[in-house]
């Protein structure tokens, strides 16, 4: 069993530490009112059980907190006195700056929680430390001088979770879809260099792959570029192409049919293609940005974006190659193709590739192929889309399709109908159409929901106020959040506000009109419905009893932003948190907070956003279908999963489950595994197993549990993770069960 230090490092515990602690405290009381040996012995062993018990590493206040108790319960009040003193007066010798202690145990890499704070973050890379280092600089100014004081400590409880506060101090942003098409058709500057429009579909890749590299270095968010913006410059190439084939014939003094012609110029094309998507597959892999990993990029691919029929077979060809890619993988230090976490890509299920004889099917298989493999593409329903993206004056069936940005969160459609007026100056503004690309996220802040269902011990008026004052507090931090982004200035970030990327601002122009009006977003994020619903009603939310509970707590969340949206003239919108280190802090709090609740707190996770608890048995078709209802009342964001078995030989049985997301859900995906051993080859399924009460990844073949040596691919909340994950998250992925 481990223990977590103060400075964030894990060692054994011990629990002889235990024991002397209550011996120093023991002697400084009369000996008529001392424990025994035997008495220290026992609360000793309590404590190490309740220890042992909790479902997390637990750490040393934590411990504490437990001596505590017991030595309370065996009535030697006098011996707890002295052990609260003697913690106070230790607490009073490290009053020295303890984001000293937490930086130095991050350089030797022996901080646990920052270590497993990430999943595509390695940090014992010089690169992720330095951006550790300054996070938690920046987190010790903002909860002690930045944030209200009641913010703070209900983020540092686990009632709320102030999303990215080791950013929080400079005026960043979360997440966008990036205007490459403003760029690239009329051009950008990038670090004071002017980049003027591409004049090949490969030159055109290449400049993408830098705007990408840069955007990602001004927001801590994800970002999103799409395909169709690329697909104009295949085009230019097959021209200029053309013209080189023609040259080339004139000075050998042959000439060639127009068929001939056309057949070489096809494949010189298709040569530059896949050139081009390779460039953007390595380079985004392969690119460390100031964060200290690969860009969060997400590369959209919809046929029907595509503005002529050209362009729609040119976005075909580029499709294909990405899938065809993809699903090669890459290389790792060995030269074994693996599964890369980045970019994500999204496939839009349409009319003209969702059934077999469509004229784009054969897209639709190769996605299928790729998910098999690669984990990837996920899958937006262009039908479903269209049911509930409405901008200002659309009917449903008519709406907006377009991607999200980072792993699931969606702008809000444009309310204004007609790209509201340019305010963002873009030299691609097309008036009377709606506006998605150069729009943002300004930033999350996420409800704890199985807190509110515990502190309302079960009453169901008690858990409505309670309810009520959780979520004005995640209100008032979603303002502060608002309000240090208000009054940057253009200059903070040139890539973005100035040369294109979300804005073509003038130089110290304040970004203040884009932060209202509906053309950034802000997200109340929640998590742990399943928990929420299980304590006040015993039953899980797919009990048709229980079911209606749950909707009206979405409802309420959604409410509740429509009223705060009225209000401000800021979009406020509900997210389906994507957590991952979160919902194991949440977890670890929940059982500080209230003890081990059966079904409810005795695990290291809680359940993501809505959906089904990883534990439940359901089939994939019944939980698509279920979780579709919340996920429209999710409209800032949301994703759903199945959990497969290895489909590589079975892609009929891919494809129905795509075609059935077509039909009933806006977004999903399927989650297969991906994994590799480097000590003996051995390509299954990399297994979790418990080693002196932790839990690490193990090869079933040679027994390697050297996570250098092992690749390990996991969707965890909405994205790939290949760095491993913090004990809760493990935990989670451990007991998910297959719904194929």
């Amino acid at each position: 069993m481990k223990i977590i230090k103060r400075n964030g490092s894990e060692v054994t515990f011990d629990v002889a530490k235990i024991e002397n602690a209550i011996r120093k405290a023991n002697m400084e009381v009369p000996e008529d009112e001392r424990l025994t040996e035997r008495e220290i012995r026992f609360a000793s062993l309590n404590v190490t059980d309740e220890c042992m018990e909790s479902g997390h590493t637990v750490t040393v206040e934590e411990v504490q907190d437990l001596v505590e108790d017991q030595l309370m319960a065996l009535d030697h009040f006098s011996v707890a006195r002295k052990y609260i003193i003697y913690r106070y007066v230790q607490n009073q010798k490290r009053q020295k700056n303890t984001t000293d202690d937490k930086i130095l145990a991050l350089i030797e890499c022996n901080n646990e929680e920052v270590k497993q704070e990430n999943s595509n973050k390695n940090p014992t890379v010089v690169s992720v430390q330095r951006d550790y280092m300054a996070g938690e600089v920046s987190k010790d100014l903002t909860m002690r001088d930045l944030l209200p004081a009641d913010i703070v400590q209900a983020h540092e409880e686990g009632i709320i979770h102030f999303h990215d506060a080791d950013y929080y101090a400079q005026h960043m942003h979360n997440c966008d879809l990036i205007n490459l098409d403003d760029m690239l058709q009329n051009g950008t500057v990038i670090s004071g260099t002017l980049i003027e429009r591409p004049h090949s579909f490969s030159t055109a890749c290449n400049i993408a792959t830098q705007i990408i590299a840069q955007v990602a270095s001004c927001q801590y968010g994800g970002q999103s570029i799409s395909l169709t913006h690329l697909a104009p410059f295949v085009d230019v190439s097959r021209k200029k192409i053309r013209r080189s084939v023609y040259a080339e014939m004139e000075t050998i003094g042959y000439k060639a049919s127009p068929e001939q012609i056309d057949e070489m110029v096809e494949k010189r094309l298709h040569d530059e293609v896949a050139r081009g998507v390779q460039t953007i597959q390595y380079q985004v892999v392969t690119l460390m940005t100031t964060n200290g990993q690969a860009p969060f990029i997400t590369v959209f691919m919809y046929l029907n974006e595509a503005r002529s029929a050209q362009e729609k077979h040119d976005l075909a060809l580029i499709i294909e190659e990405m899938l065809k890619q993809r699903y090669q993988g890459v290389k790792n230090e060995k030269g074994v193709w693996i599964t890369p976490a980045f970019p994500k890509l999204i496939y839009v299920l349409e009319e003209d590739n969702i059934h077999e004889g469509d004229p784009y099917f054969y897209l639709t298989k190769m996605a299928a192929k790729c998910t098999a493999k690669r984990m990837v593409p996920d899958y937006i329903s262009e039908k479903k889309m269209r049911e509930y993206k409405l901008s200002k004056g659309e009917t449903e069936g008519h709406g907006d399709v377009y991607t999200c940005m980072g792993c699931r969160s969606f702008l809000t459609p444009d309310r204004s109908g007609n790209g509201y007026d340019n305010v963002a100056k873009a030299k691609n503004y097309e008036p009377g159409k709606p506006k998605y690309y150069g729009r943002f996220n300004q930033g999350v802040v996420t409800i704890n929901l199985p807190d509110v269902a515990l502190s309302s011990d079960g009453d169901m008026d008690k858990f409505w106020k309670i309810f009520d004052e959780r979520l004005e507090l995640c209100h008032r931090a979603l303002r502060c959040r608002h309000d240090r982004l208000c009054g940057t200035l253009s200059d903070a970030a040139p890539i973005l506000w100035q040369y294109g990327a979300l804005a073509r601002l003038d130089k110290g122009e304040k970004i203040d009109k884009l932060l209202y009006g509906g053309y950034s977003t802000i997200s109340l994020g929640y998590a742990g419905l399943y928990e929420c619903v299980k304590y006040m009603t015993g039953k899980s939310h797919t009990d048709e009893e229980a079911k209606p509970f749950a909707l009206s707590v979405m409802q309420h969340m959604n409410d509740k932003c429509s009223e705060w949206k009225a209000a401000e003239n800021i979009d406020y919108s509900l997210y389906g948190t994507p957590l991952e280190s979160t919902t194991y802090k949440f977890a670890k709090c929940l059982q500080k907070r209230f003890g081990v609740v059966k079904g409810i707190t005795d695990h290291g996770y809680i359940t993501n956003s809505y959906h089904v608890n990883v534990r439940e048995k359901i089939d994939a078709f019944t939980k698509l279908k279920f979780e579709s209802e919340f996920q429209r009342l999710s409209p800032g964001g949301a994703i759903s999963y199945v959990e497969v078995p290895n489909m590589q030989d079975n892609l009929e049985a891919v494809i129905r489950v795509m075609q059935f997301i077509y039909e009933n859900i806006m977004y999903a995906e399927l989650n297969t595994k991906s994994d590799y051993c480097q000590v003996c080859g051995y390509d299954g399924e990399i297994k979790i197993v418990e080693d002196d009460g932790k839990l690490v990844w193990e090869c079933p073949h040679c027994g390697n549990r050297d996570q250098s040596k092992l690749n390990v691919a996991r969707r965890t909340c909405g994205y790939i993770g290949t760095q491993f994950w913090n004990q809760g998250r493990t935990e989670e992925i451990k007991d998910r069960v297959l719904h194929l």
